[in-house]
């Protein structure tokens, strides 16, 4: 068994098993629940090269990661993404699309498909178009209903992702039967992750309690009817379980993001963390910033820990939970995560879970995903 500590942890036996590569944060989508920074205008002119992506490819194949996914934003805006797919694909990677769909067409996918793309996970916003629209930002909803049936026609397995809050909770057995429709094999029903745009957008999008018990039981409903046709994942935040989630099993134990700028981050949230300084692919070797660095050893183990994580006996099993929720919700990364009942801030998550069952809180503007939205511009 591993000891607890500092060392690296768990099921990667050390190598970071499951790779992201976010290509570019650059997306036709304005998502008000988008996890990408909000200054991700700034790292535009930064991006990391064609080859340059293909050495961070093979480093960590070297290394032992198995699972790449291809991400963004909108991962289909880079002219080299078959050549990248391919790359991966040589070298024996499972090769995952996280895509919203837009920049897909027949003539793509096949291409992709030849290039060796495995699967695809494709982001929808809900089973209603003018719900769908105004969370997207833009009239999306027929694209992707179009995008999806395209996927289906060639053969790949797919995740339908449809980010679930207060405005589309309504709408889930509806969301149920049309990925039914599709043939998805895979729903992905996630309550939202506080993080960036939702994060600012939180007072608008949070379910309530009873919002969230109702479709549990849809879901339950529909998996008795459904059977082994589709599985159905139903992800309830944590702001409502009392108990923080384990984080990637723990920083730095078997993820690994790189993002657009060659950043290398123990989870695609870790930017938000402004405390820290994330190395960088194009300064150090995969090898060096994944063991040595000083910010993958940072939260590793449980020598970090404050009271009351220190000494809780569940501390193995959700690692102190998130190290960005902590940072956005009480100002120190190093915090318990105020998602846990235990934790000394946990007054923070009972206000906000408070503010969600006010009647029509949710009826506010919502801040639209956009470079300018420090000037004012709103999605309505």
């Amino acid at each position: 068994m591993p000891k607890v500590g500092s060392e690296l942890r768990l099921d990667g036996e050390g190598k970071p098993i499951w790779v992201l590569l976010e290509l570019t944060y650059q997306c036709p989508l304005q998502c008000v629940f988008c996890s990408n920074p909000v200054d991700f205008d700034r790292y535009r002119e930064h991006e990391l090269s064609t080859d340059e992506w293909k050495g961070v490819i093979r480093d960590a194949r070297k290394m032992g990661a198995m699972q790449i996914g291809f991400s963004g934003g909108e991962p289909t805006l880079r002219k080299d993404l078959e050549e990248l797919v391919c790359e991966a694909n040589d070298l024996g990677y499972y090769t995952n699309l996280i895509t919203s769909g837009i920049g897909l067409t027949s003539k793509r996918l096949a291409a992709l498909k030849e290039a060796g793309l495995k699967h695809i996970q494709l982001g929808f916003q809900s089973s209603d178009r003018d719900t769908a629209n105004m969370l997207a930002g833009v009239e999306s909803f027929d694209r992707k209903l179009s995008v999806a049936k395209e996927i289906k026609i060639h053969g790949f397995p797919m995740v339908l992702n449809v980010p679930i809050s207060r405005h589309n909770i309504a709408q889930v057995p509806e969301i149920i039967e049309l990925a039914s429709e599709m043939g998805v094999e895979y729903l992905e029903l996630a309550n939202v992750q506080y993080y960036n745009w939702a994060l600012l957008n939180r007072d608008q999008l949070l379910p309530t309690r009873e919002e969230l018990e109702w479709a549990e039981s849809e879901v339950n409903k529909a998996r008795e009817r459904l059977g082994d046709a589709m599985t159905i994942f139903f992800v309830i935040p944590d702001y409502y379980e009392g108990r923080p989630k384990a984080c990637m099993n723990g920083w730095g134990s078997i993820h690994l993001t790189i993002a657009p700028d060659g950043s290398a981050l123990p989870c695609s949230q870790a930017r938000s963390i402004d405390t820290l300084e994330f190395p960088n692919v194009r300064e150090h070797s995969l090898e060096w910033l994944w063991r040595e660095s000083p910010t993958f050893q940072k939260f590793r183990g449980d020598a970090w820990m404050k009271e009351p994580c220190r000494s809780c006996d569940e501390r193995e099993k959700d690692f102190g939970g998130c190290r960005c929720q902590a940072l956005l919700l009480t100002g120190d990364a190093a915090n318990t995560d105020p998602a846990c009942s235990k934790s000394p801030h946990h007054h923070l998550i009972q206000q906000a879970v408070q503010q969600s069952a006010i009647p029509d809180k949710h009826v506010g503007s919502l801040i639209a995903r956009s470079s300018s939205h420090r000037l004012g511009r709103k999605a309505t």
